[in-house]
């Protein structure tokens, strides 16, 4: 399954992380490709990207599905796609390393099927770690900026 990591650490205690994580609407618009999301409620949500992935250029609707809040250091969620093949899951990792310092990692995995499927894989295989590290890189940095104010 096409899959990407990242870490990264930010100069802030766990709980501010979760502070700004715990709410969607705070990192949902710096994930690459952001158009828009829709909650339905606390756990349900679709989102929309725009795909630039090599040669696939279109835009991309998903239906996230929080499957588990563990405060202050994980979330985890399934995707399925709405308007394609598309299925995964991920999760967005946080780890004290000390009193003002925190590790983040995010994780996303993403399966395409049909008669495509096999191709888009391929493609996904060389992106999804990009798009894994830009996300987590733009978490973090808005995260120190929002703590600088």
């Amino acid at each position: 399954m096409p899959s990407g990591v990242h870490q990264v650490e930010v100069g802030l205690p766990i709980n501010k992380v979760w502070d700004f994580v715990k709410d969607m609407d705070n990192w949902a618009p710096l994930i690459p490709g952001y158009i828009q999301h829709r909650k339905f409620s606390n756990r349900q949500s679709t989102w929309e990207f725009y795909s630039n992935i090599g040669f696939i250029k279109k835009k991309i609707s998903l239906m996230v599905t929080i499957k588990e809040w563990i405060e202050p250091t994980r979330v985890t969620f399934h995707l399925k796609g709405l308007n394609e093949e598309l299925s995964g899951g991920g999760y967005f990792l946080a780890e004290a390393i000390d009193k003002n310092k925190t590790g983040i990692t995010g994780f996303i995995e993403i399966t395409a099927g049909g008669a495509m499927g096999p191709f888009v894989n391929t493609v996904l295989k060389s992106n999804l770690p990009k798009v894994t590290k830009e996300m987590a890189i733009a978490i973090s940095t808005k995260l120190e900026e929002l703590n600088r104010i």
